[in-house]
């Protein structure tokens, strides 16, 4: 429901429209403040928060004050008979209104407070729901930018071995299993029994692949951040990509534990360069894995497209057709490990987001379906139709996902956060996030992540947007969705209606973090929380360990 249509709403947005103009000019103020005498501040934490309400406040009251130039120029040519130029001034001067009262109310359209515990859709898992976050402060050791330390990815700031354990601790917890040998195999023998395969494991020779997220490093004219001459950063070296650390875990598991050959395996981004940074740390432990990439040069795999289509459930109309990756199509299964961030357009970017670089190709380029148009910011509302869902459900890239990873090191804003933030919410206290997630639940996993973004002080005005969450209830109940859409990705036209993709609830509150399973009182999420990581006695089952 779209809240701010209710006759009591008409209040809190008259509220919302003063807070904002308050919160931009004491923000403009602060930022001005703090960052002209020492411009490195504005990499600070609390200047990453305070910008884009300056940015915003400026951009509006710049809007106002054009906009009534052009009226009074507009008037004098009225006065001087000159009706023509006077109407096009005139013309002007309204767009300018509006675009300047809409850029101050798309900040403040923010959805009202999440019901707890009421889940809906068809919990997946060996236990179904069940999502474990992994929290370890001593695994980040960076004091940030800007003060000597180098950079939050290197080996010194970032410790693998505490990384590992985070991994190691996540993935028996998920599956109930203390040897990680067996945890692995039960995870691959539920895939293949939920996919129609008997109940089988891993059999030598099927191909993974793992999708990571280094938008940081996006292979796009103007963006930068990677020298396509060498592949070494230039730009964005502190962005918020997936760790190298956070990879390393991962295939230390797949090759050292679950038995799987380094060839067998491919992990990268299609839409990015694999910078050399990250690179190098992996491919010095694992030099036979392939390392997927938009250009495929230096040692890495280019990207290419297969004969798969993958169609959009809206039934647009675009110049072109897309196709899965070829990674995609040709693995028995995928792997998605997405990163911990909010979005300035989608509240949130977590693993179904991590899919907007799965059909290489950028999300709004010419001649193809423009991802971007049913995101929060343009569709606000509950009940939309949400290209996320097709994603998250097409056969060969959600459908088959083993394991949803949230890489959880270092959060942060997209897309103009340079540098990860500290979160001020317990148990971070001030800290980086620390954390990984894990889960077989597609929508159980971005639910709890979102919940934790949610909560976070002064991530409102991304995260708090209204229909933030709404991709969540659509992908919980795409057999039946509020949208009305018929969610079938895999076929022109409506053939096949895709099945609920998992669980979807907020938590009890910001403080408990307890779940309809936790309570004992439904069949929603379970949160199984290892914090700190290695401490035996949050999980009583594993005491003896």
């Amino acid at each position: 429901m779209d809240m701010s249509k209710c006759p009591s709403n008409t209040r809190r947005n008259r509220l919302s429209r003063s807070l904002l103009f308050t919160t931009g000019l004491l923000s403009l103020i602060w930022f001005l403040l703090r960052v002209i005498p020492k411009p490195g501040r504005a990499f600070y934490p609390c200047q990453r928060i305070a910008f884009p309400l300056a940015s915003g406040f400026v951009v509006w009251v710049a809007g106002l004050f054009t906009s009534a130039l052009v009226l009074c120029k507009a008037k004098h040519l009225v006065i001087r008979f000159r009706y023509v130029l006077g109407s096009i001034l005139l013309g002007i001067a309204v767009t300018l209104s509006i675009i300047s009262i809409d850029a101050g109310r798309k900040d403040i359209v923010l959805a009202n407070a999440q019901l707890p515990n009421d889940p809906i859709g068809v919990a997946r898992g060996i236990y179904p729901g069940r999502v474990v976050w992994a929290h370890d402060p001593r695994a980040t050791d960076w004091d940030g930018p800007g003060v000597g330390d180098g950079h939050w990815w290197e080996s010194k700031n970032t410790n693998l071995a505490r990384v590992d354990r985070m991994m190691s601790w996540a993935i028996r917890s998920l599956t109930g299993e203390i040897n990680l040998g067996i945890a692995w195999d039960k995870l691959f023998k539920y895939h293949n029994k939920a996919h129609g395969k008997s109940d089988i494991g891993y059999q030598t020779g099927e191909k993974i692949t793992i999708k990571v997220n280094l938008v940081g490093c996006i292979a796009k004219p103007g963006w930068g951040a990677v020298d396509p001459g060498n592949y070494d950063m230039i730009r964005k070296r502190d962005y918020m990509n997936t760790s190298p650390q956070m990879m390393l875990a991962l295939l230390r598991q797949l090759v050292n534990r679950a038995g799987i050959d380094q060839r067998d395996i491919s992990i990268g981004d299609t839409l990015s360069y694999f910078p050399n940074e990250y690179f190098n740390l992996c491919r010095k432990a694992f030099p036979d894995v392939n390392y997927l990439d938009r250009e495929g040069n230096f040692g890495r795999t280019r990207v290419r497209y297969s004969s798969v289509p993958f169609y959009w459930s809206s039934d647009p109309s675009p110049e072109n057709q897309d196709f899965v990756p070829a990674s995609y199509a040709e693995a028995s299964y995928i792997i998605n490990m997405a990163n911990f961030k909010s979005h300035s357009m989608a509240a949130v970017t977590l693993c179904a987001k991590n899919h907007y670089g799965s059909l290489i190709r950028f999300p709004v380029q010419p001649g193809f379906y423009d991802m971007h148009l049913n995101l929060p910011s343009n569709k606000g509302n509950e009940g939309e139709y949400r290209p996320l869902v097709d994603l998250m459900g097409h056969a060969h890239i959600g459908g088959k996902t083993l394991l949803y990873l949230i890489d959880g090191l270092y959060a942060g804003h997209h897309p103009y956060g340079l540098a990860p933030t500290r979160l001020t919410s317990a148990p971070f206290n001030g800290g980086w996030s620390s954390s990984l997630f894990v889960s077989q639940d597609p929508v159980a996993i971005d639910s709890v992540a979102f919940d934790f973004l949610w909560s976070e002080p002064g991530w409102e005005f991304h995260t708090h947007i209204s229909g933030g969450d709404d991709y969540l209830h659509e992908a919980a109940l795409a057999d039946k969705p509020e949208s009305g859409i018929f969610y079938d990705p895999d076929h022109r036209g409506n053939v096949n209606r895709l099945s609920s993709l998992g669980v979807h609830e907020h938590w009890n509150n910001p403080t408990d973090k307890k779940y309809s399973r936790n309570l004992g009182n439904g069949d929603g999420i379970e949160l199984i929380s290892l914090a700190p990581v290695d401490d035996h006695a949050a999980i009583p089952w594993m005491k003896s360990f």
